[in-house]
This record gives structure tokens, C-alpha cells and sequence, in this order.
């Protein structure tokens, strides 16, 4: 780690700091302008914790992350942060941020996500209507998967995503993915939805069932208005 660039953490209520993402490694400079994404698996940062360790996969997320950022920049320039540089030997990708992210800055007990960007949701809708136009499927929707630039929301994380050339894929296979507390909240959301865990199951139900995983992070209004965009 270059000495400019430290570990990026979010500090959650009742457990103090935390990974900002269980797949790669966050790295932050020092003047809180440049966010790196390490696909690395780097014990110093994931404390044995590590949700990935297959390199084979984790070279896999790396190059869905590069994929479908190149493409939002190029189609949706608007929607993405800067992409300062791409290091694929070391696979980081080097992006311009300003502060922290969307979560950290509304407070993450709170999620007060106007005292940040008063028409967040606005934004956010307009970058799912990409995802769509695109013919995109992104699972990671975590506000800390989002960042505001000058006034902007700027989408990341796409290393979980997919497109309509993907094959089906099955919940189950993706799971290291998933944090366990959303695994708690998702697996009756996947009995209602009568989804099997262990099926391989179109894109579109399983972005559906991430909408609706993730009312618990944005109100449940603006989940539905996202669900309309795939429905």
C-alpha cells in the first residue's frame, strides 16, 4: 500500500469500524479525493473475515468491475465516478471521490440520505434507468456503493453484476457476496418470491428481490419506483 492511501472503513453504530466491502480491499487517499477498489485479499483489512479467497473468483469480479464501469463511462458519464486509472497487474482501479461515501455521510443508524444530496432518490432512479437501458443487472446496491461528486450521484460496485449474455445464475453460488445479515432478511424474501436458493433463476427476479432486499437501506417508496424500471 502506497503511503498516500489508507484502509476505508465505515464506522457503524454498536460496532464501531467496518469493511466497507466484503469483496475487494477499500483503500482511500489521505486528501479523501481517490478511492481505490484492491481486488486483493488482504488479511490486514478483512481480519479473517474474507469473503473471497478463490483467486480465480476474485479475478472474475475484477474484470466485471472494469467491464461495467468502462461501459457506464462511456454510455453514462454522468452516473460513475472519475476513473483516474486502471492498474490491471495489481487489479485497482483508481476513483475520484470527494469526502465519504453516500452511507457514511448520512450516518449509517440514520440514512438520512437528503442532508447529503437533497433528490438522492432522483439520481439513484436515473442511474437504475441506465442499469435497464443497458440491459444491466446490478445486485450491489449498498449506499455505501455510492458517492456524491459536485452535486452527483456516482454508482460503483459493479463487480456483482450481470447482463442479459450472462446465464442464469443460482442465489446459492453467490452467496460470499452477501453479508449474513442480508442473508437473514433474504432468504424468506426468496420463499415469497418462490425462488429457490439452489436454481439457477433469471436476472430480472433476482434484481427484483435485490430491490425489495434493500428496503432496508432506502425507503420502501423508492424501492417499488425501482422495481417499476424492470418490472
Amino acid at each position: 500500500m502506497k503511503d498516500n492511501y489508507e484502509y476505508y472503513y465505515n464506522d457503524v453504530p454498536g460496532k464501531g469500524l467496518c469493511r466497507n466491502n466484503l469483496i475487494y480491499t477499500s483503500l482511500i487517499s489521505k486528501d479523501r479525493k481517490t478511492f481505490c477498489q484492491w481486488y486483493y485479499n488482504d488479511e490486514g483489512y478483512h481480519g479473517g473475515h474474507n469473503q473471497v479467497v478463490d483467486p480465480n473468483l476474485m479475478q472474475e469480479k475484477f474484470d466485471r468491475e472494469v467491464e461495467y464501469l468502462l461501459l457506464m463511462q462511456n454510455h453514462y458519464p454522468q452516473h460513475v465516478p472519475e476513473i483516474k486509472d486502471i492498474n490491471l497487474e495489481e487489479r485497482k482501479i483508481y476513483l475520484g471521490v470527494q469526502k465519504a461515501d453516500l452511507w457514511e455521510q448520512a450516518g449509517p443508524a440514520d440514512q438520512e440520505y437528503k442532508n447529503v444530496l437533497e433528490d438522492w432518490d432522483t439520481q439513484m432512479l436515473e442511474i437504475i434507468q441506465a442499469h435497464k437501458d443497458l440491459g444491466l443487472y446490478k445486485y450491489s446496491m449498498h449506499p455505501s456503493s455510492y458517492w456524491v461528486v459536485d452535486g452527483k450521484l456516482k454508482s460503483m460496485n459493479y463487480f456483482f453484476t450481470y447482463d442479459n449474455n450472462d446465464n442464469n445464475i443460482s442465489l446459492r453460488s453467490v452467496m460470499s457476496h452477501i453479508s449474513e445479515e442480508r442473508q437473514a432478511d433474504l432468504f424468506p424474501k426468496m420463499e415469497a418470491a418462490g425462488i429457490n436458493v439452489d436454481a439457477p433463476t433469471e436476472h430480472q427476479k433476482i434484481q427484483l428481490l435485490a430491490f425489495d432486499s434493500f428496503k432496508t437501506n432506502f425507503p420502501n417508496e423508492v424501492m417499488e419506483k425501482a422495481k417499476a424500471i424492470y418490472a
